[in-house]
């Protein structure tokens, strides 16, 4: 199996062919926070042909000192504003943000695999 995604360090590989069946659960379900720097922020906009400031008017919230992509509830679930329901897919993906590219790879989940698991079916043991 080629498809297979591993990255020192971490106790779990990832399929990206298992993005097909998910649904989105990565972009969908709790609410939470996907935070921007200033740069990702530019590179969305341009993708969007918005300003920086339209862009963050229409998508953006500010938490503390960080910035985060709204997101909204639909039923019991909370998902991004770009997750597309209809492709299971990202309206930006060119232009997503360093959290959602670097996803399953994150610090948080090295010592919570079984809690990964639960939300990303393309999580395997190595």
């Amino acid at each position: 199996m080629s498809d297979i995604i591993k990255k020192e360090s971490y106790p779990y590989a990832f399929t990206p062919s298992a993005c097909a069946s998910c649904e989105g659960k990565c972009c969908t379900g709790e609410s939470g926070y996907i935070f921007v720097t200033k740069n990702e922020i530019e590179k969305i906009a341009t993708l969007l042909d918005l300003s920086v400031n339209e862009f963050g008017v229409e998508y953006l919230y500010k938490k503390g000192y960080k910035y985060s992509i709204k997101e909204v509830k639909i039923g019991d679930s909370y998902e991004c504003v770009f997750y597309d329901r209809a492709t299971n897919g990202c309206k930006i993906y060119a232009a997503r943000p360093n959290q959602c590219a670097t996803f399953p790879f994150w610090d948080y989940y090295k010592t919570r695999v079984d809690e990964l698991k639960k939300e990303c079916p393309g999580i395997i043991d190595v």
